[in-house]
Order: structure tokens, then sequence, then C-alpha cells
């Protein structure tokens, strides 16, 4: 958006005039006090520049940002959390997915299971570039023993980033490898859970793929349930700029096999699929899709 508006563009830089430019015409569209309908970029420059540069970003700044660049709400909800001081960030690397005889493993590394999920949420974003690139996570836990502080949190991609929200910590630990390519670390509860008790935690999961549209694993989200998990509501939401040619639900036969049963989905009016079921037990479920020949 704001590079038709540079005069000069150089890699890897953002032109700051240019930024202006682009939200000084956005505010003659849509004025929010008086004088917006006139303002110019140059107007603008010192608040973009801070805001671009980190030294100040206000609530105002960056409602301006999120409405002049039409962040999705994924996006908008991540950014707002950062802005109001989310400091709960680690970076997790994994290198494949978990192998299935290593299930006994794994659970003889955590040890014994202290909570069940009740429920569990993830609304998955796929963006303008064709990327997996975040997925938000509400999930309700409740404690099967005493004096529960933390769960267990386990991923399998080369490179995520978690983000913590309602009902979390701040988490402490570091990344650690509980089996060959496969990785944890733990969610902090907001407190202490006694046998019973519940809690919601909201998390954010964000990816970095490199963008190979011939792998599979950039295709696909899928969730697995080592025991029983009850009440998964899975959402997959595509940008509107980029809508792949397919969407399948599908049964994979375990986190290594195959897909043994699928059927296509049509996307509704938000780019989206969606699927709940009222519970699910040792077995791995999720979405793959497919892309235009062009786009490949």
């Amino acid at each position: 958006m704001w590079e038709q508006h540079a005069v000069r563009i150089r890699a890897g830089e953002i032109n700051q005039l240019a930024v202006a430019e682009t939200i000084a015409r956005h505010l003659w569209n849509n004025p929010r006090e008086e004088g917006d309908g006139d303002v110019v970029a140059h107007q603008l420059k010192d608040t973009v520049a801070r805001s671009l540069t980190g030294r100040l970003l206000s609530r105002g700044a960056l409602s301006l940002f999120i409405d002049t660049f039409g962040f999705a709400k994924p996006e908008e909800d991540r950014l707002w959390r950062l802005w109001e001081g989310s400091g709960t960030i680690s970076i997790l690397a994994g290198e494949s997915a978990m192998p299935s005889d290593r299930i006994a493993e794994v659970a003889a590394v955590l040890g014994p299971r202290k909570h069940q999920t009740v429920s569990l949420h993830d609304h998955v974003y796929v963006g303008f570039d064709g990327r997996v690139s975040s997925t938000r996570t509400l999930q309700v836990v409740e404690a099967i023993a005493d004096r529960l502080d933390r769960i267990p949190y386990i991923y399998d991609t080369n490179a995520i980033t978690l983000e913590t929200g309602q009902g979390c910590g701040e988490p402490t630990g570091s990344l650690y490898q509980i089996s060959a390519g496969f990785y944890a670390t733990d969610i902090p509860l907001s407190k202490v859970l006694s046998r019973g008790d519940t809690l919601t935690l909201e998390y954010l999961t964000s990816y970095s793929y490199p963008g190979n549209f011939d792998d599979p694993q950039e295709r696909m989200f899928r969730r697995a349930a080592l025991g029983r998990l009850e009440n998964l509501d899975l959402r997959v939401e595509f940008h509107p700029g980029m809508l792949p040619a397919g969407v399948w639900w599908a049964v994979w036969d375990g986190v290594e096999g195959d897909i043994i049963e699928q059927e296509p989905v049509t996307l509704d009016s938000q780019y989206s699929a969606h699927r709940y079921l009222r519970a699910m037990e040792k077995a791995v479920v999720g979405y793959h899709w497919s892309w235009p020949e062009d786009e490949s």
C-alpha cells in the first residue's frame, strides 16, 4: 500500500513518508476528527517515525495503523496484546512430527497427566502469502490432581513463537526435548488449581514456515489427541486475497500415517472452514488444502 506512494524504494526498508501519505489518504476518506480531511503526510511523519522505530506508539496511532492497512482480526488482536504489555513470548523449534512409537517415551518424560481438556478451540489463520500464519487457541482445562500450576505445550514444527494471554502466567522455562524431533515447554497457569477446578487459557502460536507450497506440512493443520479430547472446535480462515483451490477435512492414520478418510469442504462467507467434534480419542484430524496451479 505504501510503496505506490514512495518515490524511492530500498530493499528491506520502509519509506516512512510513504507510510504517512498512505495514512493521510485513509483519513481523507475516513476522518476521525475535524481537520482529518485536510491532513497531509508531513503532519503525520513524526507519528509514523516514532511508531516504526519503537520510540512511542500511542493507542490512537496503533488504531490508525490497523485501520489504514487492514490488518486481519488475528493480527489486530495480537498487536493489541503486545501493545498492552505482553512479555510472554518464547521461541520454540522442532524438527518433525512425533513418531507414533514415541508416545510411551513422551508420556514417561512428562510424567502422570494432571489435567484434562474440557474444551479446545483452534482458530488458524492462513495469510496473504499462503503460509499458515498463526493459531489462536482457547483451552479450558480441568485439574485432575491437586496443585496444578502448569500444563505442557507440545509441538512439532521447526520454528514457533508462543504468546500467552488470559489464564496464563509468563513462561520461565526454556524449550526442552522430550523425544527425537519432538519438543515441549510449559505454560504456567495464572493460579494454582485444586482437583476439579477449571481455568480458561488463551495463547497464540505463530509459525515461521519458509513458504514452500510443495511441502504438505505448509498446506495443512492437524490436531492430535494422544488420549481423549472433549469439545474440539477447529476453524481455518484464509486471507481473501489468497484462497485455496480446494479444502478437505481429513482423518490421518496417526501423526506419521497417511490420510484414511477425507471430505471436501466449502468455505463460508468469512473464507473459513469449521468443524466441531464433541469428543476425539487417539486420533489425528484436521484440514489440508491445495493452491491454484499458478500459485504453486
